[in-house]
């Protein structure tokens, strides 16, 4: 596993608690895992996500990360419909490794509260949250 310093950590974007990453388009919100987080996991097998069209509260479970270590599960860091899914996860789930920001992003949610947004952590604030894991 890396140092913190040595992985990336996004400005556009907001974390949650359980390390998810949000980034708000227009009306929609992409949603990702963060470089800590495909870090701790290791190599990315599999990801289960859900249909397009389902919704979700905050909090709620949306999918599944399956690595050579450990599956773990993805929480929505906003609620809201699910508008579009990262298919190409299911041919190259390395792309969460490899690029978590860019094409390892996971689903597209339509927010049914915008203020789930605003209430996530910004770089600075989940950096801090990490650098209290670690010591």
């Amino acid at each position: 596993m890396k140092e913190l310093s040595e992985l990336k950590f996004a400005d556009d974007v907001r974390y949650a608690e359980d390390h998810e990453w949000a980034k708000l388009e227009g009306d929609t919100v992409t949603v990702g895992i963060s470089d800590y987080a495909q870090d701790q996991l290791g190599d990315i097998v599999f990801v289960e996500l859900p249909q397009v069209g389902d919704s979700f509260a905050k909090g709620d479970e949306f999918g599944t990360v399956e690595s050579v270590k450990a599956v773990s599960e993805l929480y929505m860091p906003v609620g809201g419909e699910i508008v579009a899914i990262n298919e190409a996860l299911e041919d190259s789930p390395e792309s969460v490794n490899n690029a978590p920001y860019t094409d390892g992003w996971m689903i597209k949610v339509n927010p049914s509260n915008p203020a789930d947004y605003d209430s996530l952590m910004d770089r600075e604030a989940y950096l801090e949250k990490l650098k209290g894991q670690e010591e």
